[in-house]
């Protein structure tokens, strides 16, 4: 499916959790994500890619589980 992908505290305001994390938009909610770090996809506070400073849009494979969600597979949609 396709989905929301950005900080849990910049962007989505998830707390619970001290720093920054990745965390993806499921069913209209946000969710701290297990199985990718925020960092794999470039540097999280780059101005105009990192997940601290933008919401990106990934196609991602996994389950919600514990309240977390966990990815098996993500891969970002660049915008055109």
């Amino acid at each position: 499916f396709v989905a929301e992908v950005s900080c849990g505290q910049c962007q989505f305001h998830l707390t619970g959790q001290e720093g920054c994390d990745l965390a993806i938009k499921f069913e209209g909610k946000a969710y701290f994500v297990d199985g990718a770090h925020i960092d794999d996809f470039g540097d999280a506070h780059d101005k105009n890619s990192g997940f601290c400073e933008v919401i990106r849009i990934a196609e991602v494979t996994g389950k919600l589980e514990n309240n977390r969600f966990k990815v098996s597979a993500m891969t970002l949609i660049e915008k055109e």
